[in-house]
């Protein structure tokens, strides 16, 4: 792999690369010695940026933070229906991890073997937050639109969540191969049938092409 470019500030630079390794590698532990070849720096160097590896996993997880929920702060500025904020934060998360095979590792775990508590623990919340916030999009579709979903809000919004994280254990595990919006439109489809229990009174609309999802090389000041 090419030296990255001296331009680009030396944490994104460090963060890119490892990002990079895990998609090049799937399956396979990151090294601080090989991570410090793909920079193009000492060992010694990366911790003068990052005094472990597990600071260098939650650089990469802030960034996944801060690109999903600022997102899901626009749709829900952007859309008043239910229906289509739930299709829409879901699609975001899968289109993400599509554009982002290597980050993929870190939301599914595979990446996280042996790291720290705290840095897995920081992936659990990541995942406990989004599932509470799909959680008051289904009630706030019942108190403003009356749609009331047929199992209660916390059993639909986790029903959720499992589908999603499941299609992202996919991708990892066949190597990148089988994406997460593989079949995506059709199942939501078949998802949203008998989902709530008033019939819709809009068509369903699928989002995953209109998704416009950050990669981590595009990201500035990442910490």
């Amino acid at each position: 792999m090419p030296r990255l470019a001296q331009k680009t500030p030396r944490r994104q630079q460090i963060l890119e690369a490892l990002a990079s390794m895990l998609e090049a590698s799937p399956g396979e532990r990151i090294t601080t010695a090989g991570l410090a070849r793909t920079v193009g720096v000492s060992e010694a160097a990366l911790y003068r940026h990052f005094p472990s590896k597990a600071k260098m996993f939650e650089g990469l997880i802030d960034f996944v933070e801060e690109a999903i929920f600022s997102r899901v702060t626009i749709i829900l500025k952007e859309e008043a229906n239910a229906y289509t904020r739930l299709e829409r934060i879901l699609a975001l998360l899968l289109g993400f991890s599509e554009k982002n095979p290597g980050i993929s590792r870190i939301l599914n775990g595979d990446a996280l073997a042996g790291e720290t508590e705290r840095v897995r623990g920081r992936v659990t919340q990541f995942y406990g937050r989004l599932e509470t916030q799909i959680k008051q999009v289904l009630r706030d579709g019942e108190l403003n639109e009356g749609l009331r979903t047929c199992i209660t809000a916390a059993a639909a919004s986790n029903m959720l969540m499992s589908l999603v994280e499941g299609k992202i254990t996919q991708y990892v595990r066949s190597k990148f191969q089988r994406t997460p919006t593989q079949y995506w439109p059709e199942q939501w489809q078949q998802l949203m049938d008998g989902f709530f229990r008033e019939s819709l009174s809009q068509a369903p609309r699928h989002s995953v092409s209109r998704q416009n999802t950050p990669i981590v090389a595009k990201v500035h000041g990442a910490s």
